[in-house]
């Protein structure tokens, strides 16, 4: 697993890096375990002695015990130390210390008459046989169901934890019923040559020590937060309107997910209010009976025996006026007429994202080229040419402006078009004062040339007799 974390209770400790396999340093990281617990008191100084007098102490896994600091030991989160045992010793490390280890057993309602000693911090020796002896769990656990499935029992071994110094091995295992397990305790003595504990643990916790991911896509809330395991059953999924579906209701453990009584207790205070869901009513078409419910929207569905299909919604409050009424002996209305038609809230929606065809292209009518040219030019700055050309324009004199009309009646039309009137032409052709000189001589060049006349068809020769 991954450690998450740039430094550990340690100063002197770093993590480094993350990588697939996670921290190097896993055994001595105090982040780096499930179902830690953040010391909101690891700032505030204690009133006595520096060193704290119970140390909470984490083996493999999820396994945490409480010890003493007999010795005033100078003991911080992810120190390694040898703590006592039976037999002999067994190798830790602290992942809790200070006055928070306190509050941490009076919760867990651990008595300090039991508490066991702290002996020494852990040398290169207990360190280098500790790890040993974690290297060799896999195959033990290999080995040890084969002796099992060999003795025919119905049990399944879940974890191997072997003891810091090597003289126990507890062998963790789940069961549906009662295992007689004294010749399997022989079979394990004879081939581990150690002594053997063996604990059964529920379904819940052999998740808890395994891992994994849930349905919703995190990590199991049983190993990374979750200390206390409550019994589920099945009215917490009908209290919440779930479909009784064994595949989705259930954990990676098989059982009924815990998850189930997060939302339970904030169901039961909404359903206090609402009339019994097995509540009929008696109307004047006949009796209705409760279909479901809606918890959020305070609703009940009703339908009528005789036609089971037609579903009516009713507020809780005018369901509970209803049941009012059958209780004073009388018909209550028909649920048509006490239905009550909700006119949808009409919004605009400013962005547009909630459109489904916001990314399709609309049917518009076709534009002209002239009509694309004018809407590219509108926020297109000028060219130099285009504002010379544009002042020019401005600058024209009315004389200019009837030459230039003049010029487009002297041209030559064809037979369909009429000839058109120009009131600003003036008698005889004369040529306006102050018009350019170049101006009429090419004028005169458009009236010399002759009309474009039209070529007529050649039509082929007729056959004349034999010819």
């Amino acid at each position: 697993m991954s450690c998450g974390c740039k430094t550990s209770g340690d100063s002197s400790h770093s993590c480094g890096t993350k990588t697939a396999n996670g921290c190097s340093s896993v055994d001595t990281c105090g982040n780096s375990y499930k179902l830690s617990v953040f010391d909101w008191l690891s700032d505030v100084n204690p009133s006595g002695s520096k060193s704290s007098e119970y140390v909470e102490v984490r083996f493999k896994n999820d396994r945490k015990l409480y010890y003493k600091n007999v010795n005033n030991l100078p003991l911080h989160i992810g120190s390694i130390i040898a703590v006592e045992s039976s037999p002999g010793h067994d190798i830790g490390v602290v992942s809790l210390a200070g006055e928070l280890v306190k509050i941490q057993m009076k919760k867990k309602h651990f008595p300090e008459d039991q508490t066991l000693k702290v002996y020494r911090l852990a040398n290169q020796k207990d360190i280098e046989t500790w790890q040993e002896l974690r290297k060799k769990e896999n195959e033990i656990k290999i080995q040890a169901r084969k002796i099992a499935y060999g003795l025919h029992l119905e049990m399944k071994i879940t974890d191997v934890e072997y003891q810091g110094d090597g003289s126990k091995i507890t062998f963790y295992y789940t069961a549906d019923s009662r295992v007689d397990f004294r010749q399997l305790i022989k079979e394990y003595a004879g081939a581990f040559r150690t002594k053997i504990d063996m604990k059964q643990i529920g379904f819940r916790q052999e998740s808890a020590k395994v891992g994994g991911i849930g349905s919703c896509g995190r990590e199991l809330c049983c190993s990374t937060w979750l200390t206390d395991f409550r019994s589920v059953n099945t009215n917490a999924a009908r209290y919440q309107q779930l479909s009784i579906n064994p595949q989705k209701l259930a954990g990676q453990c098989g059982k009924l997910k815990c998850c189930l009584n997060y939302e339970l207790d904030s169901y039961l205070d909404v359903l206090r209010d609402f009339p019994s869901s097995s509540t009929v009513l008696n109307t004047e078409k006949g009796k209705a009976f409760c279909i479901k419910i809606d918890v959020f929207k305070k609703k009940m569905w009703f339908a009528y025996v005789e036609n089971s299909m037609a579903w009516y919604d009713l507020d809780i409050f005018e369901v509970k006026k209803l049941i009012s009424i059958n209780k004073r002996g009388e018909k209550s209305p028909a649920l048509e007429d006490l239905k009550v038609v909700e006119n949808p809230l009409v919004t605009s929606d400013l962005i547009q994202e909630n459109r489904v065809d916001r990314f399709e292209k609309k049917n518009k009518r076709p534009r002209s080229n002239n009509q694309r040219d004018k809407e590219r030019n509108k926020d297109r700055a000028p060219r130099p040419n285009e504002e010379r050309t544009q002042n020019e324009s401005k600058n024209v004199k009315p004389q200019d402006h009837q030459a230039s009309q003049k010029k487009q009646n002297n041209k030559p039309r064809s037979n369909d078009q009429k000839p058109v009137q120009n009131k600003n032409v003036q008698p005889n052709n004369r040529p306006l004062e102050g018009q350019n000189q170049n101006q009429g001589q090419a004028q005169e060049n458009k009236n010399n040339k002759k009309p474009f006349k039209k070529p007529k068809k050649k039509t082929p020769p007729k056959n004349e007799g034999n010819a």
